[in-house]
């Protein structure tokens, strides 16, 4: 794909002053123009359809759907949307889970005033993308997991199992679940029995938990 002279960006981020922030950043350059913003990954998602934008900013932890679901259907329904994550959480299996979603890179939002500019001019150039600050966080969590002896396979929950866990924590009930992910009630509640069965869980509280530690929501 052949860099646009002005890349049309979504940003995505569920908090006002984050999308203010990265909308004063990215603005102030004139190769960049923000042709939408979103607070949740189904507002992403739509946003992109709508405007063409040739590049997404999507926070990874978003309500009703996660950044890294929007990354997914984002790159299924327009493949030539490239997309960015910005991401609070400087932890290995989230990078990774991001690149397989179709994300081209990887910032961390504490370093965006310095990383974020860049990493989008090198997302739009087609290099893949992880920045100084998340390099060395990631190998050191990295680094860390192996000295603990912690088993770094990947999660056991499906995407779409993921989507059920994030809005279950979140106290959605089963038609609520269902409305939003267009399936039945039935099958959502197929979802969550297996969910618990892998995960060897037994309620809400529990995945609640869980969702936390995978940054699903936030505490």
């Amino acid at each position: 794909m052949t860099t646009p002279l002005k890349t049309r960006v979504v940003i995505a981020d569920d908090h006002t002053i984050v999308r203010r922030g990265l909308h004063s950043l990215l603005a102030g350059e004139p190769d960049f123009e923000i042709v939408g913003q979103a607070r949740d990954g189904v507002e992403a998602v739509q946003q992109v359809l709508e405007t063409e934008a040739d590049l997404a900013v999507l926070d990874i932890s978003m309500p009703r759907k996660t950044g890294l679901a929007a990354a997914r259907e984002i790159n299924q329904r327009r493949p030539d949307t490239r997309v960015l994550m910005l991401s609070m959480h400087d932890n290995e299996q989230y990078f990774f889970e991001a690149l397989r979603a179709g994300a081209s890179g990887y910032v961390l939002k504490s370093a965006a005033d310095r990383d974020l500019v860049e990493a989008c001019r090198s997302t739009m150039r087609g290099e893949p993308v992880i920045f100084g600050g998340a390099v060395e966080a990631l190998v050191r969590d990295y680094l860390d997991r192996v000295r603990r002896g912690e088993d770094a396979r990947e999660d056991p929950l499906t995407p779409r199992e993921l989507e059920v866990v994030k809005l279950i924590a979140e106290a959605y009930t089963n038609e609520q679940i269902a409305e939003q992910l267009v399936i039945s009630p039935k099958t959502v509640e197929r979802h969550r029995a297996n969910i618990l069965d892998k995960l060897a869980m037994r309620d809400r509280v529990e995945l609640t938990r869980y969702a936390i530690r995978r940054g699903l929501i936030e505490p």
